[in-house]
């Protein structure tokens, strides 16, 4: 608590920002049903809201380490939170479901401008050292991924538009906020030069490039369900002769997943790679999912809305932790002369890919071989995870200490 009450203004700004932005994660998924339903929506464009939010991630991140050196990390910041606070505010004035698509990709580079660099801010500001504003931002990670469901549930009970004003209006304040408080940029000259080819550049490091390719195959599987599991819910529960499964049953689904991701990533990954260290957790964690998976696969075969959601949120105890050892071995692989966001930035941009590509097939999937194929594709997924990272051969990364931010660079892109 005294490392709390000792902070700056500009932290607590930041940090509220933050858990805004991580309650986006969450917040479309209880009103995705209602979407369908007032927009008249087929499912593949359902899932593009997930889809090009993604891809938007993707490229993002070959451009927020540039953006970040050149024009500096306040000004970056600000931007991203901007374009947030246009891309929701538009949202509740959408009329068709192309709006909304268009407007997730605004939404999702704001969300990677602010997010690559509101960490650095807070750790950089933060009084008590770094494990100080870690926990501040373990905090805000925490809050939003449980409330952000919850939020989006109440709101939607009013409109499918409620949601995504009530987020406007929310960053608008953040915006305001960090633009008025925040420190002024020093000089361009003080500032590491990053180029927009550098990810790319670093994933020439095997390690690197193997894990970035094991954690795009798992991030496929995290976002089948994120983007079909509402979806699923809806289809078993019209089978069992009711309605679509409204924002509360989504909203309370998905509070225990954000939970569960949170809660698991900041104190369960760190303690399993003491344990078995961090290859193995992965690998272990990753059978977990493929698990999970499959129990969802069977729930949605059976038209089981009970089993369906709990795998949801059960799958949030492996993702947390995935989260967190996944990154860790990213960042305990790189080049020591690669700067170390700019080897997350490299990992990210494969792990993004793979989840982009999910979320767009995902509809395709159910389309042509039923509700239950999105979730029998995550676990293979998985198997696919396992093998990649069983190629990683740096024995290294086993015998260092998990970084105490692994948890949040693992989930803040989300």
């Amino acid at each position: 608590m005294e490392t709390f009450r000792q902070q700056p203004r500009a932290v607590w700004v930041t940090a509220f920002a933050a858990v805004i932005a991580f309650m986006g994660i969450g917040l479309v998924d209880p009103i995705l049903s209602t979407i369908a339903e007032a927009l008249n929506a087929p499912e593949s464009k359902l899932t593009l809201l997930f889809g090009v939010y993604l891809g938007i991630q993707v490229l993002a991140m070959l451009i927020t380490g540039w953006s970040a050196s050149r024009f500096g990390p306040k000004r970056t910041l600000t931007v991203g939170l901007v374009l947030i606070v246009v891309a929701a505010g538009l949202s509740a004035f959408g009329s068709n479901i192309d709006q909304l698509i268009a407007l997730r990709v605004l939404w999702g580079l704001g969300n990677a401008l602010f997010m690559a660099t509101a960490l650095a801010f807070i750790v950089g500001q933060a009084r008590g050292g770094q494990r100080g504003a870690i926990l501040l931002y373990e905090a805000a990670l925490g809050i939003g991924l449980a409330v952000g469901p919850l939020v989006g549930a109440l709101l939607g009970t009013i409109s499918w538009k409620a949601p995504f004003a009530g987020t406007a209006l929310l960053m608008l304040a953040g915006a305001i906020l960090c633009a008025w408080m925040l420190p002024s940029d020093g000089p361009r000259t003080n500032r590491i030069p990053v180029a927009i080819s550098d990810p790319i550049k670093a994933l020439r490091n095997r390690t690197l490039l193997v894990t970035g390719i094991g954690s795009a195959f798992y991030t496929g599987a995290l976002f089948t369900v994120v983007a079909w599991a509402p979806l699923a819910l809806s289809t078993a529960n019209k089978a069992n002769g009711h309605g679509a499964v409204g924002p509360i049953g989504t909203g309370l689904v998905f509070f225990g997943w954000g939970l569960l991701t949170a809660v698991s990533g900041v104190f369960l990954g760190s303690r399993l790679a003491d344990r078995f260290g961090q290859k193995e957790g992965v690998i272990g964690a990753i059978i977990v999912y493929a698990a999970v998976m499959a129990v969802a696969a069977y729930g949605a075969m059976t038209h089981s809305v009970l089993l369906i959601g709990l795998a949801v949120v059960l799958s949030g105890i492996p993702s947390g932790v995935l989260n967190t050892l996944f990154t860790s071995v990213a960042m305990s692989s790189g080049d020591p002369a690669t700067p170390r966001s700019v080897a997350s930035a490299g990992y990210s941009f494969l792990r993004w890919l793979g989840g982009a590509a999910s979320a767009i097939l995902v509809a395709h999937l159910a389309s042509w071989f039923g509700a239950p194929a999105p979730f029998w594709f995550a676990a293979a997924y998985c198997l696919v995870a396992v093998g990649a990272v069983s190629l990683v051969r740096n024995d290294a990364t086993d015998h260092q200490p998990v970084p105490e931010d692994a948890a949040l660079i693992g989930t803040e892109e989300m």
